[in-house]
């Protein structure tokens, strides 16, 4: 049991971002494309925070050409390059899944002053 709590805390990043419901956040993902591998950004709200520990994921929504799409990001993947904080949301919910439903302002998060 030792050597499985080892293997998943050596799996786990050193400093994890501090991302609550509602943030807006850009993602940067490691893509690799043949050889080659470049940054993607990924920009939106999080709408939604899984799990704990090694397992934690959280996910991403942004509206795009009129197309809503939303992606889960494991926290401590080796993909995620890094997760930077655009703006800081004030919600009352743990999970943000009505802003499916919600079109253009309503779909709007409010901004927390911190």
């Amino acid at each position: 049991m030792d050597a499985l709590k080892l293997i998943s805390e050596s799996g786990m990043k050193k400093e994890v971002p501090e991302i609550n419901i509602g943030d807006t956040v850009k993602v940067h993902v490691r893509i690799k494309e043949g050889d080659k591998s470049r940054i993607q950004v990924f920009e939106g709200t999080v709408i939604a925070k899984k799990h704990g520990g090694i397992n934690e994921t959280f996910t991403v929504r942004r509206v795009a050409h009129g197309c809503g799409i939303e992606r889960v990001f494991p926290v401590h993947s080796p993909v995620v390059e890094k997760v930077e904080l655009v703006r800081a949301g004030r919600v009352r919910r743990a999970k943000l899944y009505y802003l499916r439903d919600r079109v253009g302002k309503a779909a709007k998060v409010k901004e927390a002053i911190r």
